[in-house]
């Protein structure tokens, strides 16, 4: 009888204190639809700029090149938001 008590005693605090049932999971912080947007643009401004200076070489205008630089990447990258603009 004192050998269940003490066991039952003893196994009520163990259980309380465990990681498993005191902790709280942590929230985590939720996706900014901004960020996608952001690196959509960065990567829209330098495949833009990169192509633009592919097009400049040959001798294509700055300004040609870029609007085709351009039209290329809204064809291309349809898909983006940062065609779209």
């Amino acid at each position: 009888m004192i050998k269940a008590l003490f066991l039952s005693v003893s196994l009520i605090p163990l259980v309380l204190v465990t990681g498993c049932f005191t902790s709280k999971a942590e929230k985590r912080a939720k996706e900014s639809s901004t960020i996608a947007a952001d690196v959509e643009e960065s990567f829209r401004q330098r495949w833009v700029a990169k192509r633009t200076t592919e097009l400049t070489t040959p001798g294509t205008t700055a300004d040609a090149a870029r609007a085709q630089a351009e039209t290329e990447f809204r064809d291309r990258f349809v898909y983006t938001k940062a065609a779209k603009k």
